[in-house]
């Protein structure tokens, strides 16, 4: 006799894209490139998801591009980390700001061109910050407690503590931790609490020690190393970072975000992990962020799963 367990389906596959963020536009995707303005500055660089053909003429994207990430050849595309160099216009800086607002949250991010074409910011993820900022009002109580692992340059840490939140922010490169402080200090908050640590090792410690959160955000890359070299490849580790994460998120009034960035990967294998380890869950939603360009193709960037609880 088989024991089921119960099952918190998601009634349908959401397509999710940031509705509102005039500083921000993809103007246009296609042959693995995709050319987006960022404020005041239009940037082209490799997209290995963008398969079909350009809409724009090669002229087009020329006359617009400000900065044009060239990658060096031979580099792996597999975890979209390919390694090249930025070509500028005069005018182009390495760094600028620009403004992200929602309800009462306004936040303020560092841009800055990388080797790895990154430029600090992942725009489609602008809809997880919102569901962030909103379930922690929900929440209600005071400061709830929220860790986010692989946090990069902070978005999401930026939009819990914009919620009231007491946010744990861990992430293995140092620079980067630097990035989200100065994100932090951009974006008039303050008190987040900085942790360089591989993120498997921190949840598992807290666990030992008994800590409880009340909203864990997972946004794991494809591949990765810690502080010590340790490594991390996603379908390895996944399961067990978020069986890990399920001994520390607390039984009600809590939350969880797993996005996934890697080509092969379902967005029913993020709800399939939250479901198996948050079987608790009251809701459970799952889907793809993407971006629409503005000739109506839509880019896919992520998948995700959430629950609450």
């Amino acid at each position: 006799m088989y024991h089921l367990n119960r099952i918190a389906h998601s009634h349908n596959m959401k397509l999710l894209s940031p509705t509102h963020w005039p500083h921000y536009r993809l103007i246009d995707s296609g042959d693995y490139e995709k050319l987006e303005r960022f404020g005041k500055y239009v940037l082209r660089r490799p997209e290995p998801q963008a398969v079909w053909r350009k809409s724009l003429p090669d002229s087009a994207w020329e006359q617009q591009t400000d900065a044009w990430f060239k990658k060096n050849k031979g580099t792996s595309v597999a975890d979209g980390n390919e390694k090249g160099e930025w070509i500028l216009r005069p005018s182009m800086p390495q760094q600028w700001f620009i403004s992200y607002h929602y309800k009462t949250m306004n936040l303020r991010f560092r841009l800055g061109l990388t080797a790895f074409k990154h430029v600090g910011i992942f725009p489609e993820q602008a809809e997880n910050w919102n569901f962030i900022y909103d379930t922690i009002c929900e929440i209600g109580n005071d400061s709830p407690k929220i860790l986010n692992l692989f946090a990069y340059t902070g978005g999401a840490s930026l939009a819990a503590k914009a919620a009231g939140a007491d946010v744990t922010h861990v992430d293995s490169v140092k620079q980067v931790l630097h990035w989200a402080h100065e994100n932090q200090d951009a974006s008039g908050l303050q008190n987040i609490r900085w942790v360089c640590e591989d993120a498997l090792k921190f949840v598992k410690r807290e666990a030992k020690r008994g800590k409880i959160y009340q909203g864990i955000i997972l946004d794991p890359p494809a591949y990765g190393r810690g502080p010590d070299g340790e490594k991390w490849i996603l379908e390895d580790k996944i399961a067990e970072l978020v069986d890990a994460c399920s001994q520390i998120l607390a039984e009600k009034q809590a939350f969880c975000v797993l996005n996934l960035y890697s080509m092969g990967f379902s967005a029913l294998i993020a709800e399939n992990l939250l479901n198996d380890y948050f079987s608790s869950a009251l809701q459970l939603e799952c889907g793809e962020l993407f971006l629409p360009d503005d000739t109506g193709k839509k880019l896919p960037l992520r998948v995700f799963s959430r629950a609450k609880r």
